[in-house]
């Protein structure tokens, strides 16, 4: 999956565990989905899964990893991945804009790019196949990029991958059906019921469409007009979240728990979250019984080399290198306790389709 900051690879199977260890659950909401590591690795273990995100590639990564059924589709990505693969590079947009105008591939990768979408497009795919040959094309520019997991901004010096050549790779896709969707977060559980709700929102000024605006522009493919040295798309200025606010992301967050329809509620923040821990945990404990995990935690790259301008010049220092992600887990039922430790149950058996 691509480099991502947020991203909950190293605490994904305590989460799955931890959904494990609650009683009942077989329906799971991943309301800010991201890459979908959460919310695949739950249909993985059998959880019949929703996931959900507002922006276009990552309701794209949530429609491969947990919509697609493999069984289904295996066959045909493997075919139309061969045919991809052989088209020569045809510089474009995606070159012009991320190559030349920016530098966050080398002019190869970038006409290579800019060939496949191209086709993709005008092969008029139903979504969930087309979903999968997009993010075999996002995976791919990613292992050939020139950041650091950020798009924001790109490396001073090439990056040693970015020399290799783009390479597509089938995804990672499970066997059976799931569902995805690319609402409002608030809109999406307002449509629906679940047995569990996974939280976890955005929780300072940084907002992923701005952090990856190279891939919402892939995926869509609506070759936008872009702006400053990291060629952002011009929507970045006039895109606003609550959840980006530290005064009113207290709201926000208050607004979404009241509207959940579940017996539990896993929510994931940061210990440097515009939010306090006490802040959440008031937040929390008016929709039932609550239990916290704390697990120490190496902060994004960005923190481990400090702040640069665009032109490279050193604007910041490394203030610390650890936080603590909170996990913190509601049972909205009434129960006077959540345990936090994982009941020695099976893995739930798939659900039928």
């Amino acid at each position: 999956m691509i480099k991502y900051i947020g991203s909950k690879k190293k605490l994904v199977e305590q989460i799955a565990g931890l959904v494990d260890g609650l009683p009942g659950v077989r329906s799971v909401c991943d309301l800010f989905s991201g890459t979908s590591r959460v919310g695949h690795a739950l249909k993985r273990r059998g959880y019949r899964v929703h996931a959900n995100d507002h922006n276009l590639y990552a309701a794209t990564l949530a429609r491969c990893y947990v919509q697609a059924d493999r069984r289904r589709l295996l066959s045909e990505v493997e075919r139309l991945l061969r045919e991809l693969a052989a088209l020569p590079g045809e510089p474009g947009y995606f070159t012009q804009t991320f190559c030349e105008a920016s530098r966050y591939f080398k002019p190869k990768n970038g006409a290579r790019v800019d060939a496949i979408r191209e086709r993709i497009a005008a092969l008029a795919l139903e979504p969930e196949l087309e979903a999968v040959l997009l993010v075999s094309l996002m995976e791919a520019a990613d292992r050939v990029d020139s950041t650091c997991g950020l798009q924001m901004a790109y490396l001073k010096s090439w990056a040693a991958r970015a020399e290799n050549d783009l390479e597509l790779r089938v995804p990672d896709m499970l066997d059976g059906k799931g569902s995805a969707s690319q609402l409002d977060a608030l809109e999406c559980v307002r449509s629906g019921s679940y047995d569990l709700v996974y939280v976890d929102p955005p929780y300072n000024q940084h907002k992923y469409l701005n952090n990856y605006h190279v891939w919402e522009s892939l995926v869509r493919w609506d070759k936008p007009e872009v702006y400053g040295v990291a060629c952002k798309r011009v929507d970045c200025r006039e895109y606003d979240s609550a959840f980006n606010s530290k005064k009113r992301i207290g709201s926000a967050l208050r607004d979404l728990l009241d509207a959940i329809d579940a017996r539990y509620l896993i929510v994931s923040f940061s210990d440097e979250g515009h939010l306090d821990e006490a802040s959440v945990r008031e937040l929390l404990q008016a929709r039932g019984a609550l239990s916290v995990l704390s697990v120490d935690y190496k902060r994004y790259v960005g923190a481990q080399i400090g702040i640069y301008s665009p032109s490279g010049v050193k604007t910041g220092t490394v203030s610390h290198l650890r936080n603590r992600e909170l996990l913190y887990v509601v049972d909205c039922s009434g129960a006077d306790k959540v345990s936090l430790r994982p009941a020695p149950v099976p893995v739930p058996a798939p659900v039928p389709d």
